[in-house]
């Protein structure tokens, strides 16, 4: 089991280095407690006078500039190659929810393998913030305030089953699967609710969700949430 490096009872924010404003990183700084960057993401976190928790990363591509602004303490080197520094980050933060700017757009490969991470570590509810959309791994029950009319979009990354309320087309009885049946583009008819079967499916709403899911994620109680070992694909090298 991976040791956290930051630890805390509120939703803790995390920078990337891909697009993201100073107008994401305010809005996420003011849901969230400690902030913590993903390697180069803490130069958009330091220009926006953020005092970091911990910057995470291998380091390539954080310039030595921005880490001589930052106190040696607080560097978290880990330099093995064989996952993200999204992954480095997610993986040793403790924390009801992780609000995630910086991890969207830009780069299609970079966003697949966030998804990727997000499926890896389970029972870790983050929440990645993109321009008008927001991105999460569905736990097993969820309350989503959405209004009528919003694009409510459910993508497998494996098999996984579910129910539905509010979806204009309910998602009760369906076998998803990334090669057979996805759910994209479908549209809330007001608040929807959610379960799955599984800790597989993506899913993506409107970014105005994003306080209102963040407190659900914080609020939510243990039987809401994925254990540890729904974490099936942790197999890469734990620090």
């Amino acid at each position: 089991m991976t040791s956290p490096i930051v630890y805390s009872s509120d939703p803790v924010a995390l920078f990337g280095g891909g697009e993201a404003t100073l107008a994401d990183v305010a809005e996420v700084q003011a849901l969230a407690g400690p902030c913590v960057a993903a390697d180069g993401g803490a130069q958009i976190a330091l220009e926006a006078g953020i005092d970091l928790a911990a910057v995470i990363g291998d380091f390539d591509s954080v310039t030595p500039d921005i880490l001589r602004q930052v106190p040696a303490d607080r560097q978290y080197h880990i330099a093995e190659q064989n996952s993200t520094d999204f992954d480095k980050a997610l993986r040793h933060i403790s924390a009801p929810v992780v609000l995630a700017a910086g991890f969207l757009g830009g780069r299609v490969d970079h966003q697949l393998a966030c998804f990727s991470v997000l499926v890896r570590y389970a029972d870790r509810p983050c929440i990645l913030i993109g321009r008008e959309e927001i991105v999460f791994l569905c736990p097993p029950r969820l309350a989503l305030a959405t209004q009528p009319g919003d694009v409510v979009s459910l993508y497998p990354l494996a098999a996984v089953e579910g129910t539905s309320t509010g979806l204009r087309w309910p998602i009760d009885g369906l076998a998803f699967h990334p090669m057979s049946a996805i759910g994209t583009s479908n549209a809330a008819e007001g608040a929807v609710t959610l379960t799955m079967s599984d800790p597989a499916m993506i899913v993506i709403a409107p970014r105005r969700c994003l306080p209102t899911l963040t407190q659900a994620l914080v609020q939510a109680s243990q039987d809401a949430r994925w254990p540890a070992r729904a974490a099936q694909y942790t197999a890469l090298p734990q620090s």
